[in-house]
């Protein structure tokens, strides 16, 4: 389950923090974007993952992520 970040995206096919399949369904669409091209489309990943989805004739790929946002421990440290 690793991930490459280039110029033509991820050669991953899931999420290298929780395993969930990037042609899946994302857990939330944040905003999506109309382009020259087709569109892009941030997604939050059921991690907190951030991602950027390219869409146009080729398909979707996933072309960056984020790690997920660090959860305070219950004791606030």
């Amino acid at each position: 389950m690793t991930s490459t970040t280039g110029a033509t995206g991820t050669t991953g096919t899931a999420c290298p923090y929780c395993g969930w399949p990037d042609r899946a369904e994302p857990f939330q669409v944040v905003s999506r974007h109309a382009t020259a091209a087709g569109s892009t489309v941030w997604t939050r990943c059921g991690c907190g993952s951030l991602q950027v989805r390219a869409v146009d004739a080729r398909g979707t790929r996933v072309m960056s992520r984020s790690r997920p946002a660090e959860v305070p421990a219950a004791d606030g440290r």
